[in-house]
């Protein structure tokens, strides 16, 4: 790594979180590639969920991740998933996020080509979101996501939901998937002893309120 110019980060979501054999084939395609350093993954089965963290130069990197990404939708079902996490694909979602030597828009660059070459290759439905979003109120995951893998049947056909990418037409075992640019952030789930929805979009929206804050500064 310490010979790298560019180095780009990826967190793609996997749709996986419970077939151990399944997960080590989604993650093998990271493992010993030049240019590519898998530096973690983990898996809930509550959540029936796979975040994997991985860096590397772009080039690699790209090829690395779409070669995954055709293992997960070979793979992975979504008629048969279940879990506590929101999914819309069998690949949920892959952010980009520039680290050293790289920018922003470079990061945002790459995002629409892995998107493209997701959509042709293996025709799976592409929503760009975050800041390689193709209209504001396409940049909130949550925005696009809402309704799931299920709901996506009839929203992709709705004129603010063509995909930017791929067929207009929800894969059938794969959904769909959100991909983009964005800064590094901090994730961790919250345990709520209540069923109130209420109570936990407030608790979020107070984080998201100084989290503007705390960019500010």
């Amino acid at each position: 790594m310490s010979t790298w110019n560019k180095i780009m980060e990826c967190v793609p979501n996997f749709s996986e979180g419970r077939d151990l054999e399944k997960i080590d084939k989604i993650v093998a395609p990271f493992r010993a590639k030049t240019g590519v350093k898998l530096l973690d993954y983990s898996n809930d089965e509550d959540h029936n969920r796979l975040v994997v963290t991985v860096v590397g130069e772009p080039v690699a990197l790209k090829q690395a991740v779409l070669e995954a990404l055709g293992v997960a939708v070979e793979l992975i079902d979504l008629n048969k998933h279940s879990g506590q996490h929101p999914r819309m694909g069998a690949v949920d979602v892959v952010p980009f996020i520039p680290i050293r030597g790289c920018t922003m828009e470079e990061a945002i660059a790459l995002s629409k080509e892995v998107g493209e070459e997701v959509g042709t290759r293996y025709a799976v439905p592409v929503f760009l979101y975050e800041k390689s979003a193709s209209a504001p109120y396409r940049e909130n995951l949550a925005a696009i996501r809402k309704g799931e893998f299920e709901g996506m049947a009839e929203k992709i056909h709705q004129p603010e939901w063509k995909p930017d990418f791929g067929p207009a037409e929800r894969h059938p075992t794969a959904g769909t998937v959100a991909i983009g640019a964005r800064m590094p952030l901090v994730a961790y789930n919250v345990n709520l002893g209540t069923n109130q929805l209420h109570i936990a979009t407030d608790i979020a929206k107070k984080i998201r309120l100084h989290r503007r804050r705390f960019t500010l500064l």
